[in-house]
């Protein structure tokens, strides 16, 4: 039997899971990370993208994983448990696919057509969390075998 334990997702508004959990995969600030029992404490920062979990029923593939969208915060962990503190996140199946290509497009058009009033900076945060929603929806068709 897997050694379980504790996982939260959370934002200030809203917790979005809280359960036991075989492992998570977040994407940190350097690149995805696998969290298992055991695992060294830590605390580092999330990037737009994935989050993972293998829960702890395993009959249903489709029901042994759940996975979410967060658009950054911060992971922390500590003997037992995983805190993902997400600046806003999602349910994959919440994700608007239309209006995440639509803001991937506004994004990269306003990347290739700068104004003088634009901001770089949240133009780029702005295409980095459309794609990450939208490798979300890739990933729950992953799992469906859909995709």
């Amino acid at each position: 039997m897997a050694h379980l334990f504790q996982c939260d997702i959370v934002t200030a508004e809203q917790q979005f899971y809280s359960g036991k959990v075989k492992s998570i995969v977040v994407p940190g600030a350097l690149g995805e990370l696998g969290i298992y029992a055991g695992h060294s404490p830590l605390i580092t920062k999330l990037r737009p993208g994935v989050v993972r979990l293998c829960c702890e029923t395993l009959d249903d593939p489709v029901q042994s994983e759940a996975i979410y969208y967060v658009s950054g915060g911060f992971v922390e962990v500590v003997p037992g448990s995983v805190t993902v503190l997400a600046e806003q996140a999602l349910r994959g199946t919440e994700i608007d696919e239309a209006a995440a290509l639509e803001a991937k497009r506004h994004a990269e058009e306003l990347m290739t057509h700068p104004t003088r009033d634009m901001d770089y900076a949240r133009a780029v945060g702005q295409l980095a969390q459309a794609i990450a929603q939208l490798r979300t929806l890739q990933e729950i068709r992953k799992v469906l075998g859909r995709g």
